[in-house]
């Protein structure tokens, strides 16, 4: 778990569970890099309670999360955005990060305590940005605050 004191906000930031959106996000056509997948297993060594969210349109997601430390939900295309925002909000969204790339993200990332938007190699749809309290160029930098907080804190505060 993450507990951080930031200026600025009345109570401390306190993240124990981590729900990525997979296509776009931790996955590009369907695929993991070696990167990201070494940097979910360090995350789950932190003791961070990983899901990840998709409708699995390239059929991939079993096979590229077998062996890391996430628990996969697989939905309905027809609903992804509630979808992801329930199940942001049933995981306890107030002790919940939320990272993706699209417009179907945007719910979640507005449910979380923090949402990050990845502006990757698929891009990002814009108005997720609005949502998002931090933006970041690839999943390995989004990582990459959660194993480095004070990044976090350097980001949010006044």
């Amino acid at each position: 778990m993450l507990k951080l004191e930031i200026q600025g906000y009345e109570d401390p930031l306190e993240i124990e569970n981590i729900v990525f959106d997979y296509n776009g996000t931790l996955a590009v056509d369907g695929r993991m890099s070696r990167e990201t997948r070494e940097g979910i297993s360090r995350l789950g060594s932190a003791g961070f309670n990983l899901t990840v969210l998709t409708a699995d349109t390239f059929g991939t997601v079993k096979d590229e999360c077998s062996g890391l430390p996430v628990e996969v939900r697989v939905f309905d295309k027809g609903n992804a955005e509630e979808s992801k925002r329930r199940i942001v909000s049933q995981l306890e969204s107030g002790r919940t990060a939320a990272i993706g790339n699209g417009r179907n993200d945007m719910a979640m990332l507005g449910e979380a305590r923090i949402g990050i938007a990845i502006i990757g190699q698929e891009g990002a749809f814009t108005g997720l940005l609005q949502s998002a309290h931090i933006a970041v160029t690839s999943i390995e930098d989004a990582i990459g605050l959660f194993l480095n907080p004070k990044r976090i804190e350097a980001t949010l505060r006044r």
